[in-house]
């Protein structure tokens, strides 16, 4: 089960293009989620990251591992399958997700851009549109 730390940092989240990112949101998760970020090698993640699920239980989320440098996602893991779009921006520390069920995400605006499997799995319910 994952764990949100609730105690603060110094670290601040550059939210400004989160707005530009989701373009729309018809639906989201009730109540949104607590992501496992085990092993997520960065100290923010993004609005735009895509967000999967195990496929055992479907009640774990997490996002999507990124490279060392965190400027291209990495393969999708044995056992997970694409589930969301993160609405807003997040530090890992404090892990409590919005997760975007039906709207309009710009995947050109995305700090890193979901790949093409991330975008088939995830459409008819996302639409990815470019301004």
């Amino acid at each position: 089960m994952a764990v949100v730390d609730l105690n603060n940092n110094n670290l601040q989240v550059d939210t400004s293009k989160d707005t530009v990112i989701i373009v729309d949101n018809f639906q989201s998760v009730r109540g949104g989620r607590a992501l496992d970020v085990t092993d997520f090698n960065q100290p923010v993640i993004y609005a735009g990251h895509v967000i999967i699920k195990d496929t055992a239980t479907g009640k774990i989320y997490k996002p999507l591992p990124v490279n060392t440098g965190g400027t291209a996602y990495e393969a999708l893991p044995a056992g997970y399958e694409y589930a969301h779009i993160l609405i807003a921006s997040i530090l890992t520390a404090k892990p409590s997700a919005a997760l975007l069920v039906r709207g309009t995400v710009n995947h050109k605006a995305c700090y890193i851009e979901p790949t093409a499997d991330a975008m088939t799995a995830l459409k008819p319910l996302i639409d990815f549109r470019a301004d």
